[in-house]
């Protein structure tokens, strides 16, 4: 595989990772406030937690249709138009959000915002034009620490406006959005050399095709169902986190943006700085296995913290779910061409797309069961607990893949090495 320079590849990930800490910034800034904003529409806490759910699915419903378009569109048209037409997008949507008079305007919002960051996927694909294969898991390890840097600062900045006014960190969002198109038009190159495009095809674009691809490899497949899993449990924090922490801990928007930013840190660090070197120890396998099972641990913990403080030391071993996405991520990009690999992550997003769907509906509807007067389920953590026996599943399948690849590794010595 043809690579920059190293002085111009360096330069080149500087800049599609400022445009990936920007994109996360501009939306790390409204989490701690829309769910308290949906509170005061429907005026009950219980109903909040289902219909932030409902929110959360209906921005993964669109992701679903819109993330295999995007990426095989990339293919063909290159990366950097994509990844323009998403942040000018984004900042047209967090406008749209900061005048909603009702819910059906932030329903809508969610609508645009699901479609316009579905160019998450093109990142992911720009990394993968411009890294050997060998060198992919500490590439996605830096996507995730840039992705995790906006989490710590957009959190933080969210909860300090929002206590100014729920609208202002729509307002700021937006500013973000439109910083990261000027950014992006004036100094993002182009990734994707025209010898390397591949043609728009439907075939491939539609949801459901683009997820042939995931079943041409007998460890994609797996390592495909240890994606949903993966997002399936991860959405529980979308879903419940912020009503969970003001129910169960009488926390408010600046106490959860405070700990969402730790948590943006301990993943910065484990992405930014662990990955490559636990990678370079244990191979991108077991360095998965051994993230999902931490997460398991760090999220049950959580499940079960009857302070607070326990609760935010809990994040410390939860933080370890950071090894999981960058090697699972270089594993799947290793069975692919070099023009597929913005199909592949398409697919990929399609995959987090159908979980996003599915968990924020499921454990919106467990938290709702959870508290209240006369609550279904013995503790308001139920959702968190459900969530660490979904990763302890998902590390059970991804030890079985893993095993079952090296053996074929072994058989078929042409096959893409484990780095």
């Amino acid at each position: 595989m043809d690579t920059p320079p190293s002085s111009a590849r360096t330069a080149t990930i500087a800049f599609i990772l400022v445009v990936a800490a920007l994109d996360i910034v501009a939306m790390g800034i409204v989490i701690p406030v829309l769910p308290p904003l949906i509170e005061s529409f429907t005026g009950s806490n219980a109903r909040a937690g289902f219909i932030n759910g409902v929110f959360v699915a209906l921005w993964a419903l669109m992701q679903f249709v819109a993330s295999p378009i995007i990426g095989t569109l990339s293919d063909q048209v290159g990366r950097r138009p994509v990844i323009l037409i998403s942040a000018a997008g984004l900042a047209a949507d967090y406008v749209l959000m900061a005048l909603a008079p009702d819910l059906w305007w932030l329903a809508l919002g969610r609508i645009v915002a699901g479609v316009t960051s579905a160019s998450f996927s093109t990142v992911y694909a720009y990394m993968a034009d411009i890294t050997a294969p060998e060198h992919r898991a500490r590439a996605y390890g830096l996507v995730g620490a840039a992705f995790s840097a906006g989490f710590v600062a957009g959190p933080l900045l969210g909860g300090a406006l929002g206590a100014i006014s729920p609208r202002a960190p729509f307002w700021f969002a937006a500013a973000l959005s439109t910083l990261t198109f000027a950014y992006g038009l004036f100094v993002l190159p182009e990734s994707l050399p025209r010898e390397r495009r591949m043609r728009f095809s439907w075939a491939r674009a539609n949801p459901l095709g683009a997820l042939v691809l995931l079943r041409s490899h007998a460890e994609l497949a797996g390592l495909a169902v240890v994606t949903f899993l993966l997002h399936f449990a991860h959405h529980v924090f979308s879903a419940v986190f912020v009503l969970y922490a003001g129910y169960r801990y009488g926390w408010h928007a600046w106490e959860v943006g405070l700990v969402l930013a730790f948590v943006g840190a301990l993943d910065m660090l484990v992405q930014g700085v662990l990955v490559g070197r636990v990678v370079k120890r244990l191979g991108d396998r077991t360095t998965m296995i051994v993230g999902l099972f931490g997460g398991a641990f760090g999220i049950a913990c959580m499940g079960l913290a009857p302070d607070g403080l326990t609760f935010t030391l809990a994040m410390l071993p939860n933080a370890l779910w950071g090894l999981a996405m960058p090697t699972l991520q270089s594993l799947m990009t290793q069975r692919v061409s070099e023009s597929e690999q913005g199909q592949l992550q398409g697919a990929n997003m399609s995959v987090a797309s159908i979980a996003g769907v599915l968990s924020p509906l499921f454990f919106g509807a467990v938290y709702a069961a959870s508290v209240g007067d006369k609550p279904l389920f013995p503790t308001p953590g139920a959702a968190l607990l459900i969530a660490s026996v979904v990763l302890l599943g998902a590390a059970a399948i991804g030890w079985r893949t893993a095993r079952r690849a090296g053996r074929d590794d072994v058989a078929a010595p042409g096959t893409p090495p484990d780095t």
